[in-house]
């Protein structure tokens, strides 16, 4: 690897400049939080200053205010750790914010970025609920984010976060006390489903979904994280398969289940024909988020014995 473009300037808006430049000339890959190089290197020197993240960087003044040269020395070392590591971002920084709200992330668990945080922020899934809606499962819960989104978009249920690895869990309990959701987010380890008997009335679950041929094309930020959390087998289908297959058992006559896949819609709709699905609209477009009705899982089931 060349050597790392050096990150100079004495001002904030200097130190962002640079910093950009030297994410693209080391050619980068972003997705953990952000999408470029202006908002990487921003979110980085902010943070190393102890800047709140939401700072407005159009303001003129904050964009000329000195920076010294102890504190230079620490942005720049922390855009070196981010090209010479390939780590994403938030494991440095050790947080990573969903839909203006900070969660705590490290090594242990996958970067939350799931695209079912809108639908909780903006109301989409509230159509698909009733009164009567309670218990909520979150599937794969990673670092816990989706499952303390779950409990602050819906004041009056009960939201069990359920993951395979009692790393992520580990880490998703510091994010249920960070958020004092203690009382309303309970966490159990699960293989799948196994131990999450129900029933539910609503499932969300963000799951391992990327197929054998992508993970191997994977971005050095992306191996960063857990393989657990990503890697779904040859087509990307193996844990969904396993999940449609005992989710209705599992769910009450109205529940509704809401699945991510990331790219992977030709696998899906190759793997499960004839499964009536609704497709949702998220900043990502409508193809990437699903909701199923348990009556649609019941149905396919039976024709597909």
């Amino acid at each position: 690897m060349t050597e790392p473009q050096a990150v100079h300037g004495t001002t904030i808006g200097a130190l962002i400049a640079s910093g950009a430049s030297a994410l693209t000339a080391a050619g980068v890959a972003f997705g953990h939080g952000t999408t470029n190089a202006h908002d990487e290197a921003s979110w980085l020197v902010l943070w190393r200053l102890g800047l709140p993240l939401d700072s407005d960087l159009d303001d003129a003044t904050l964009a000329s205010q000195a920076v010294d040269a102890a504190q230079q020395a620490l942005v720049a070392a922390l855009f070196d750790e981010r090209i010479r590591t390939r780590k994403p971002a938030a494991y440095l920084t050790q947080e990573a914010w969903l839909q203006g709200v900070p969660f705590y992330i490290d090594e242990r668990s996958i970067v939350p970025r799931s695209f079912i945080a809108e639908l909780l922020a903006d109301g989409s899934v509230d159509e698909w609920l009733s009164d009567e809606t309670r218990d909520v499962l979150d599937l794969c819960t990673g670092n816990g984010s989706l499952a303390c989104l779950a409990a602050m978009a819906y004041p009056d249920v009960l939201v069990t976060g359920a993951d395979l690895s009692p790393d992520a869990l580990a880490v998703a309990r510091i994010n249920v006390a960070r958020h004092d959701l203690q009382e309303r987010v309970q966490l159990v380890e699960s293989d799948g489903m196994a131990a999450t008997p129900g029933p539910w009335d609503l499932i969300l679950c963000n799951p391992p979904y990327v197929n054998a041929e992508s993970m191997a094309k994977l971005p050095a930020e992306y191996q960063a994280e857990p393989v657990l959390a990503l890697a779904g087998g040859e087509d990307g289908m193996d844990f969904i398969t396993q999940l449609l297959r005992d989710a209705p058992s599992r769910m009450r006559e109205n529940a509704v289940l809401i699945l991510e896949i990331g790219n992977e819609r030709p696998y899906f709709e190759a793997a499960f024909p004839g499964l009536l699905v609704f497709w949702l609209e998220t900043s990502s477009g409508d193809e990437q988020v699903l909701l199923i009705t348990r009556q649609a899982l019941v149905r396919y089931a039976l024709a597909n014995p």
